[in-house]
């Protein structure tokens, strides 16, 4: 059944987005009087699941959930139906109308997309609001990863600002740090002194090639939730719920003092842990494994550490909140595709499978529309890439004769075509093949 409800909520966004995306090309092209002989949601390759000819357009759906498209007469797009572009223009078709009309046509679909995903976040704050954790509500501070603490972070420290502003939602620092200009960050370390840290410009890389996207956690209690069976913990005879109170005579009042007085352990010898449990203290000794680990999982108090406030918007608070929060969206993700042509990158592209794995188990409507926003913007953004076959290359092959006055030849707008199609089912197979590979080795 958990199954079943991630499929559904995958396939109902992805419905949505490639029907509303297909809209913005077929309403444009209607009222300039340009024929719209298909309109489809996925792809029918030989057959159809449904289809219906209203009026000169044939509405259906496909079989192969893999996008949609509206088919244009005159037009060379991914059907390759070049028959038709041997005979004379006729006055409805694409290739007869003026250059700024095709334009418009072309970019009616990002144009639906990027309104879409507005639309969606203002309605979001308008019926849920939003969270967030300010600077003070961090009450036990943060835990730091080791590669951060080199620029003088330490455990508990309190983040006052960021930039030297006071951030709306202190929680989001990693993705500032990753995704952002971070300069520098202003922190009131556990002896009361406050320092500003000033960090290099290639923090956010130096995080992505560490694989430590999350170096800054809010402290929580060590409290052990679940332990992993035959392993050290286990044979010890910890128990769930057990709150390790000392680690070798020194005193833990936080997981990450326990995790990293295990991870000090090079030699990786006995260690004596004193738990609570019931009320009563017990002392336990244990041995970590060759991976210097004990096999067990932390509770989430966060909670207990952590107050988060909730803020309600006004339809008239909404607007400006829910576009800003699709511009930092679109940027966020722009600025994570340098990322992408590393070799870490590349390997950790992913296909439909990547993007079915973002949806949750438990029909959740908030993190549902939150998901096809993003999905929204990310669909935007990639159809306006210059490659062939994309809503880019069109559009660049027709700014290219509104600037020029010399329109690219219909042999030559074919073989680009080809080009940019060959490109993509490249790149659609890696990234599903990565896919594969990760369903397979776990790694999922």
């Amino acid at each position: 059944m958990e199954t079943f409800i991630k499929v559904s909520q995958f396939i109902l966004s992805l419905s949505i987005l490639i029907v509303l995306h297909e809209l913005g090309h077929f309403i444009p092209a209607k009222l300039f009087k340009t024929k719209v002989e298909k309109f489809y949601l996925f792809f029918d390759y030989k057959f159809s699941i449904f289809k219906k000819k209203i009026g000169e357009t044939v509405y259906g759906i496909g079989w192969i959930p893999l996008g949609g498209y509206v088919k244009i007469a005159g037009m060379i797009d991914e059907s390759m139906d070049t028959d038709q572009m041997k005979e004379e223009p006729k006055p409805w078709e694409f290739r007869s109308k003026p250059a700024w009309q095709r334009l418009i046509i072309m970019l009616g679909g990002v144009t639906v997309n990027f309104l879409l995903g507005i639309f969606i976040y203002i309605m979001i704050l308008i019926a849920w609001g939003e969270y967030y954790v300010q600077p003070e509500d961090v009450k036990s501070g943060f835990s730091v990863a080791e590669e951060f603490k080199e620029y003088g972070f330490q455990d508990g420290d309190k983040i006052l600002k960021v930039n030297d502003e006071i951030p709306f939602d202190v929680t989001s620092v990693n993705k500032y740090l990753f995704l952002r200009n971070v300069e520098s960050i202003e922190v009131k370390h556990l002896n009361g002194n406050s320092e500003k840290i000033n960090l290099p410009e290639d923090i956010g890389l130096q995080m992505w090639t560490a694989g430590n996207m999350e170096p800054f956690i809010p402290r929580f209690s060590a409290i052990i939730d679940s332990i992993q069976p035959s392993s050290p913990a286990e044979k010890a005879k910890l128990l769930k719920g057990d709150r390790i109170v000392a680690i070798d005579n020194k005193e833990v009042s936080f997981w990450d003092e326990f995790t990293t007085a295990v991870g000090n352990n090079k030699d990786q010898n006995e260690m004596e842990l004193v738990v609570l449990r019931n009320g009563v203290q017990d002392t336990i000794s244990v041995k970590p494994s060759n991976e210097g680990k004990f096999g067990v999982y932390a509770k989430n108090t966060m909670a207990e550490h952590v107050d988060q406030k909730h803020k309600k918007y006004s339809f008239a608070e909404s607007i400006p909140k829910g576009t800003s929060t699709a511009y930092w969206t679109l940027r966020d993700y722009v600025a994570q595709f340098k990322y992408v042509f590393t070799k870490k990158g590349a390997s950790s592209l992913g296909g439909f499978g990547t993007i079915l794995s973002i949806f949750p188990n438990k029909w959740d409507w908030q993190r549902f529309w939150s998901l096809t926003a993003f999905l929204s913007i990310m669909l935007a953004f990639m159809n306006l890439l210059p490659i062939p076959a994309l809503d880019g290359g069109h559009v660049v092959f027709t700014l290219y004769e509104m600037i020029s006055g010399r329109k690219p030849s219909d042999k030559f707008l074919e073989y680009a075509q080809i080009t940019g199609f060959i490109i993509l089912i490249a790149l659609l197979l890696y990234a599903n093949g990565n896919d594969v590979y990760k369903w397979v080795t776990g790694k999922f």
